[in-house]
């Protein structure tokens, strides 16, 4: 059995390699909080399990049983979150942290349980994908909310949770993932983006618009 912290690291890099296809020990360390010389004892360690693989320069890569089991804790993860707001009315800025605590400790059988009782689900409430039980996942391609145009018509499909009180504050606005909206219009010099979310209007900054990630709406 995988102790917490090796499943952790592996989940980060995992997330680490979405964002960008070289991950350093220095972004490693950045995100696990920690020193660089944690990360590359960790790393060293993990390398003779055969869960990643580290070049000098070249930086740090999950192998096939490394992504295996990064995929499974974020399917624990993102699972979670789900059930909390869904069945136990957390908010969606809340549930980050709880499902973070719990994800290492709940059985396949609870997870199953969970799968099914939420309707076999394919995103988590930030819109993130759910990882399925054979370890795929749903490949996603949303734009930036920053780089949309007046006039653009969109589905927002994710937030970033990284932060609770930019959640808090989307929410406020109505800017949930499934909502549609519409480009108003969009101010230079790097000013916000004025949005229409049903009969309301809203200013979203630019740094905040980086958060959120959107597709065309469908026509008709």
């Amino acid at each position: 059995m995988l102790s917490q912290a090796v499943e952790d690291y592996l989940k980060v890099i995992y997330k680490l390699q979405r964002e960008n296809e070289r991950v350093t020990t220095t972004d490693l360390a950045k995100a696990m909080k920690v020193s660089p010389a944690s990360v590359t004892n960790m790393v060293k360690k993990l390398a003779k399990m055969r869960l990643v693989q580290h070049t000098s320069y070249q930086g740090v890569g999950l192998t096939k049983a490394g992504e295996k089991v990064a995929l499974e804790v974020v399917r624990h993860h993102r699972l979670l979150e789900l059930y909390l707001k869904e069945a136990l009315g957390y908010s969606w800025d809340q549930v980050h942290d709880e499902a973070e605590k719990l994800e290492h400790h709940i059985s396949e059988e609870f997870e199953e349980r969970i799968f099914e009782a939420l309707g076999r689900p394919a995103f988590d409430p930030h819109g993130d994908p759910i990882p399925t039980k054979d370890g795929k996942i749903q490949a996603t391609d949303f734009d930036p909310l920053s780089e949309a145009e007046p006039g653009d018509v969109l589905v927002i499909r994710r937030v970033d949770d990284g932060d609770p009180e930019l959640l808090r504050y989307l929410a406020e606005l109505g800017l949930t993932p499934m909502v549609t909206i519409e480009v108003m219009s969009k101010q230079p010099f790097n000013g916000p983006l004025i949005v229409r979310v049903g009969e309301s209007q809203h200013a979203v900054g630019r740094e905040v618009a980086r958060n959120i990630f959107v597709t065309p709406a469908e026509k008709g």
